[in-house]
C-alpha cells in the first residue's frame, strides 16, 4: 500500500517538479534577454556621448541621433544574435563537438550572411547620421563610428574567448 501512495505521489509532483525546472530556465533566459538589452542601451549611450563629443552637437541633435541609433540597433538585434548563434555552434564544432560538426558549413554561411547585412545596415546608418552635416563633421562621424565599431569588436572576441565576463 505505501508502495502505491509513494508511486502516486512521484506520478503527481513529476509534473510540478518539471514545470519548476522549466520555469526556472525561463527565468534565466528572460534574465540573459534583459543583460543584453542593458548592454546594448549602455553601448548606444556611449556611442551617443563620443558622437555628440566629437561632433560638438547640442541636446537636442544628440537625442535625434540617439534616437537614429536606437532604430538601428533594433534591425541589428536579430543579425547579430544571429551570428553569435552561428559562433557558438563553430565553437562546439571547434571543441570537437559531435553533434555540432554536421551544422559547421551552414553556420558559417550563416554568419557571413548576417555580417554582410550588418555592413548595409552600417552603410544606411552613417547615411542616415551624415544626411544634415557639413563634410568636415561628416568626416569625423565616420571616424568616430569606426573606433566604435572596433572597440566592440574586441569586446566580442574577449567575450568569445572567456563567455563569464559581461563588459
Amino acid at each position: 500500500m505505501k508502495r502505491t501512495r509513494l508511486a502516486a505521489l512521484t506520478l503527481a509532483l513529476l509534473p510540478v517538479v518539471a514545470g519548476a525546472q522549466s520555469t526556472r530556465e525561463e527565468r534565466r533566459e528572460a534574465r540573459a534577454a534583459e543583460r543584453l538589452e542593458q548592454r546594448e542601451q549602455r553601448q548606444r549611450l556611449r556611442q551617443v556621448l563620443e558622437l555628440s563629443a566629437a561632433l560638438e552637437l547640442d541636446n537636442a541633435q544628440a537625442l535625434k541621433m540617439e534616437q537614429t541609433l536606437r532604430t538601428f540597433d533594433e534591425k541589428r538585434r536579430p543579425l547579430r544574435e544571429q551570428v553569435r548563434d552561428a559562433a557558438r555552434i563553430l565553437m562546439l564544432a571547434a571543441r570537437g563537438d559531435n553533434a555540432a560538426l554536421p551544422q559547421v558549413d551552414a553556420a558559417a554561411q550563416r554568419a557571413f550572411e548576417a555580417r554582410e547585412r550588418i555592413a548595409v545596415l552600417d552603410r544606411e546608418m552613417y547615411q542616415a547620421l551624415a544626411r544634415e552635416l557639413p563634410p568636415e563633421k561628416r568626416a569625423r562621424l565616420a571616424l568616430t563610428l569606426a573606433r566604435t565599431e572596433g572597440k566592440m569588436k574586441l569586446k566580442w572576441k574577449r567575450q568569445l574567448a572567456d563567455p563569464g565576463t559581461d563588459e
